[in-house]
């Protein structure tokens, strides 16, 4: 599988360029990738970066932070071209997989705008086109408190980018629509699938000098049809509900339901590499009509440069800002049949169950850490993170029943491009 979609990726330009010209144009074939160890000094929870099935504990793994990317692009002619790029990773299923991350077309309209069809990144945060390149980063990794709040990083449609200068402002507004679908880790090795549609993206950056500023917005409608546990608690909830009589129950299962659900991330952002300073910081809200939790997630990144060394410290957060009331009743009225009441009592524990996995993504993430460019184009990287969960297991996986955090993270990484 793996080899195929690399293969699928490298073909893309050929065979778009075959279609357009006579004469087959140059392919320009580039890469990135990270070999990284991780660690943590607790065996009571897991450590993984957003969707991975499983993380790191006290032995060191390599695929927390490591990562491979190949990348084919061509000038078919003047005005149009086409990329296409390739990822081998860990992300939703338990082993290292492959993905088609962008394959796309771009016409050049004028010197100022552009559009894009195909497959291509999602617009929704400061680092998105480059967010799985860690030498393009000042961090080892994104901050999770803020880049686990959207579970895709792409979308099949379109876009078109708009680009003017005013003296030394350059401003780009992008425009974006398009679908996906997802697999997220589900645990046990099991997926499920967000069904994002009419995801539209509006992304609004101006550029002076050092300084970069950055908001956007993004909006879809998602569904989750093949949650198991899911499904089963809607469907008892509505039988319930049907079936005693109690008007509460009919309700709170469509406010659970992720069926055709509206979603919006909004966000803004800063970057300043003014020197030898470099500052790095966003803030972000997300927002649904389901059981996945609003949620307000931010960061601060500062560093300072000393040669080849590059020192940075950052402080992140993760807040539940609200969650689906719980209005099963405790108790049935008098006269009801026995089964009634102990059926109340497990959909309520169902409801809690399902809404604290919101609440417990709760955390907040202080980071030290040192980045060595030994190389033109390689980097080592030392971080650490001193991760503090609130109300559960933040965004650790596995945690055992007696798991409370904070933990340490350390992590060593080589990142590279070619």
């Amino acid at each position: 599988m793996k080899n195929r979609i690399i293969a699928t990726m490298l073909a893309l330009p050929f065979a778009v360029s075959t279609a357009y010209a006579g004469d087959l144009p140059a392919v320009k074939i580039s890469g990135f990738g990270t070999g990284a160890l991780t660690w943590t000094n607790s065996d009571q929870a897991e450590f993984a970066r957003p969707n991975q099935a499983s993380g790191a504990k006290k032995s060191p793994r390599t695929g927390v932070d490591s990562n491979l990317g190949l990348q084919a692009s061509t000038d078919i002619n003047p005005w149009l071209s086409a990329t296409a790029q390739g990822l081998v990773r860990k992300d939703g299923e338990e082993g290292f997989g492959a993905e088609l991350a962008w394959a796309f077309v771009k016409a050049k309209v004028s010197d100022n705008f552009s559009i894009r069809v195909g497959r291509m990144g999602l617009p929704v945060f400061m680092i998105s086109d480059y967010r799985n390149v860690g030498y393009a980063n000042t961090m080892l990794r994104p901050p999770s408190d803020m880049y686990s709040q959207v579970p895709f990083g792409a979308i099949d449609g379109a876009d078109g980018t708009l680009q003017h200068s005013f003296g030394d402002t350059t401003l780009t507004a992008q425009l974006a629509y398009g679908n996906t679908k997802p697999g997220l880790s589900a645990g046990g090795g099991a997926l499920v699938h967000v069904d994002a549609k009419q995801v539209t993206a509006l992304n609004l950056v101006a550029e002076h000098g050092p300084l970069t500023l950055r908001v956007g917005r993004a909006d879809t409608k998602i569904t989750i049809a093949d949650s198991t546990s899911l499904n089963t608690l809607l469907a008892g909830l509505r039988t319930a509900g049907a079936g005693y009589r109690i008007a509460e129950l009919a309700p709170l299962a469509n406010a659970l339901s992720v069926d055709d659900k509206k979603a919006s991330f909004t966000s803004a952002g800063a970057m300043l590499d003014w020197n030898n300073v470099v500052v790095q910081a966003e803030y972000a809200r997300r927002k649904t009509d389901s059981y996945i939790n609003d949620t307000t997630s931010s960061y601060l990144m500062a560093g300072y440069r000393i040669g080849k060394f590059l020192p940075y410290a950052s402080h992140s957060s993760l807040e539940v800002d609200s969650v689906v009331a719980n209005t099963v009743p405790a108790s049935c009225p008098a006269g009801y049949p026995a089964a009634c009441t102990p059926t109340l009592r497990a959909l309520s524990a169902g409801v809690n169950r399902l809404s604290n996995t919101g609440t417990q993504g709760q955390q907040s993430t202080n980071t030290i850490g040192m980045r060595w460019d030994f190389h033109s184009s390689a980097a080592l990287k030392v971080q650490l993170d001193r991760i503090t969960p609130k109300h559960g297991q933040g965004l650790f996986l596995q945690p055992s029943a007696t798991f409370t955090g904070p933990v340490t993270v350390g992590a060593v990484a080589v990142d590279f491009v070619f």
